[in-house]
């Protein structure tokens, strides 16, 4: 297979002149997970384009559009030994470069409501050596209490507001991060909740984003 490690330095550098990676650890992060290995397999060349990619699922499932990830997680604040929740897995590949970002000593949890995408990621991680992620088959909008209270989740779809399990589910000091708004060609608010000591809450909406609808008990749907 073609070697796209060079698209993927040229990657880095080009979201840090865009102001997208502001930390040296994000930097690392994309740099050491390799973006084409979570593609469709006949959309590989396209790892490093500036654009969503379909992926398996139920026709609406993509891979975000790669500087995605550093807008979230840059915010979230990553910490090495951080607990980590991601609402739709999709391909894989945020978890992977969440679990950079934590560590072997932290915790990923994915979860993912569609079969054939779950079945997509779960292949991924566990070809790229992120076999560790702990990858859910079910309503993200429930969360993931076994693994709760996680430093930082992040909902990676479009939501009516924070889900009431996940902001629960928020630690102290936790950050989380949504596209809230419903799916209308204006997009949706991407914003950023932060959990006080004790339990108070501010957000903050960091840009406009087009998200595909959030499904669950929480979501725009349910499943």
């Amino acid at each position: 297979m073609e070697d796209l490690s060079a698209q993927r330095r040229a990657m880095v550098a080009r979201y840090r002149a865009a102001g997208y990676i502001t930390s040296e650890r994000v930097a690392e992060a994309m740099l050491r997970v390799p973006r084409e290995e979570f593609m469709a397999p006949d959309l590989r060349e396209y790892a490093y384009v500036d654009s969503p990619s379909p992926i398996p699922g139920d026709g609406r499932q993509t891979i975000s559009a790669p500087y995605i990830y550093p807008v979230t997680y840059e915010p979230l604040k990553l910490g090495k030994g951080d607990r980590f929740l991601e609402v739709g897995a999709g391909s894989g590949y945020g978890a992977a470069v969440a679990r950079e970002l934590v560590g072997k000593e932290g915790l990923v949890v994915a979860i993912e409501i569609n079969e054939g995408t779950h079945k997509f990621a779960e292949e991924n991680l566990e070809r790229t050596g992120y076999g560790d992620v702990k990858l859910i088959l079910g309503d993200g909008t429930l969360g993931y209490p076994e693994g709760a209270p996680y430093h930082a989740i992040n909902v990676t779809a479009a939501s009516p507001d924070f889900p009431p399990p996940l902001v629960e589910q928020l630690a102290p000091l936790g950050r989380m991060i949504a596209p809230i708004g419903a799916v209308t060609i204006y997009g949706q608010d991407l914003v950023l909740l932060a959990k006080g000591r004790g339990g108070e809450q501010t957000r903050r909406t960091l840009m406009q984003v087009a998200y595909v609808p959030l499904i669950g008990e929480h979501g725009w749907t349910r499943r």
